[in-house]
């Protein structure tokens, strides 16, 4: 009989399970197989397979330029390190804006080719017909609001969304238009606390928060923000649990000065 305690996979169900019971979920986004590793055996209940990829991976000023292809290829990596997190993968710009059978087209190719559990658009009632007709072929989806970082052209700016009550009324009616299209849940960027509060606290579906205050049922960060290896972002939202970039950098200039000196490899290292 093996001494392991078996793993439970993190499910959408249990998602809602959480919510219910008031259990915050923790969200945190990884793009390779080592970093999955390392977050998914740390506990956290959903890795996001961003498109943020785009920016602190591939060094591109927004997430438009990520293709599905390239998409594809990080979450399969994230899929093979995982044993425990729900695995959602963002439909990268330009993979499902155009009408609903690409978006399911698209949504299909990401769960057959890396084997995600889910799927993440941005939008709202404009993307509710794609929305049900990935959900009608047996694929969860997760919504986007507030500042949707595929529209950075359109805003012009990362500010914070919905502070003007017209557009604060719009993410009301979003969001329950999300809701009743079926998904599973929604993540909240940059939006004021208080209104991340009352959409919270009328949809039965959780929402995940990024600088949209503690009322929400969960919270995400970029992992390369959280951990500091993205040297110089700052915002508001964002707390810093380590200072990678310094730490790594100064093991990097150790190891030169090493190699150059000749103290690297020593006696004990060397066959």
């Amino acid at each position: 009989m093996s001494v392991h305690k078996e793993i439970r996979r993190i499910t959408t169900h249990i998602l809602q399970e959480m919510k219910n019971r008031g259990e915050k979920i923790a969200m945190l986004t990884s793009y390779d197989f080592s970093m999955a590793r390392v977050v998914d055996e740390g506990g956290v209940d959903v890795i996001l397979v961003g498109d943020s990829a785009s920016m602190v991976m591939a060094g591109h000023e927004t997430t438009l330029p990520i293709t599905l292809d390239q998409m594809i290829y990080h979450a399969a990596s994230v899929i093979r390190a995982t044993k425990r997190a729900l695995v959602v993968v963002d439909l990268p710009f330009g993979s499902y804006q155009g009408n609903s059978k690409e978006a399911l087209n698209s949504a299909i190719r990401i769960m057959k080719e890396s084997g995600a559990h889910a799927v993440k658009l941005e939008g709202g009632t404009e993307i509710v017909e794609s929305i049900q007709r990935i959900i009608a072929a047996g694929i969860p989806v997760m919504g986007h609001l507030g500042l949707t970082p595929q529209s950075i052209y359109k805003f012009g700016t990362y500010t914070v969304r919905a502070k003007e009550e017209a557009e604060a009324q719009k993410l009301k009616e979003d969001i329950l238009a999300l809701q009743n299209a079926g998904c599973f849940s929604v993540v909240l960027e940059k939006i004021p606390a208080a209104l991340a509060k009352e959409v919270t606290e009328s949809v039965q579906i959780p929402t995940i928060g990024i600088g949209a205050g503690g009322s929400c049922d969960g919270q995400v960060l970029v992992i390369n923000d959280m951990i500091g290896l993205t040297k110089g972002f700052t915002p508001r939202f964002l707390r810093q649990y380590l200072d990678l970039f310094t730490e790594i950098n100064g093991a990097v200039k150790s190891y030169v000065s090493d190699v150059k000196s000749g103290d690297f490899p020593n006696d004990k290292e060397q066959y």
